[in-house]
């Protein structure tokens, strides 16, 4: 007979284990991010997937904040995270320590997500932009890949922490995250 596992059969491990585990080589840019509850869900997505970081840039809201909280359940306190006002500078540094940056934006040159073949080899920085403008137009050109999500409906976007999940989720599968 099939049963929902109480919290305490799920085995997780604490913030201070947490800090000492071995992350997957990614970070996570929210590009002026205007939610508190995208950037807390985000925060909670990093935390599940072993993320190395998040950098929160521009109008990005930053914890300790009640709004972030609600959504990342304590994930502020787990996953690194530094802010960094302008995006370029962020990527110049990342940059500066081989990351490749993977902008999530619908371009006249990206590619879907599908079709990119991810190397566990590299790291890898991904760029989630505005709710609204998507990832700031300053920063495109420094950019080394763009890619998209598959959409099949009737609207243009998904928002930004629906698409964080997606994205992270087939990076963190592919950079090897195991249970």
């Amino acid at each position: 007979m099939t049963k929902k596992l109480k919290l305490e059969e799920l085995g997780r491990i604490d913030v201070e284990t947490f800090k000492k585990t071995v992350k997957i080589p990614l970070v996570v840019i929210l590009d002026s991010v205007r939610s508190m509850h995208n950037v807390g869900a985000v925060f909670r997505t990093a935390d599940a997937f072993l993320v190395e970081k998040i950098v929160l840039c521009g109008i990005t809201p930053q914890p300790p904040h009640r709004e972030i909280h609600k959504a990342a359940l304590g994930a502020t306190e787990s996953v690194d995270w530094i802010f960094e006002e302008n995006i370029n500078t962020a990527i110049d540094n990342l940059k500066k320590d081989n990351f490749n940056i993977i902008g999530i934006e619908q371009t006249s040159t990206s590619q879907l997500i599908s079709d990119f073949e991810i190397d566990p080899e590299k790291k890898y920085a991904l760029i989630l932009g505005n709710e609204v403008d998507g990832i700031s137009d300053e920063a495109l050109n420094n950019i080394d890949t763009f890619l998209e999500i598959p959409q099949l409906g009737t609207k243009h976007s998904l928002n930004v922490s629906v698409c964080g999940g997606i994205v992270i989720w087939e990076f963190a599968k592919n950079l090897g995250i195991k249970k």
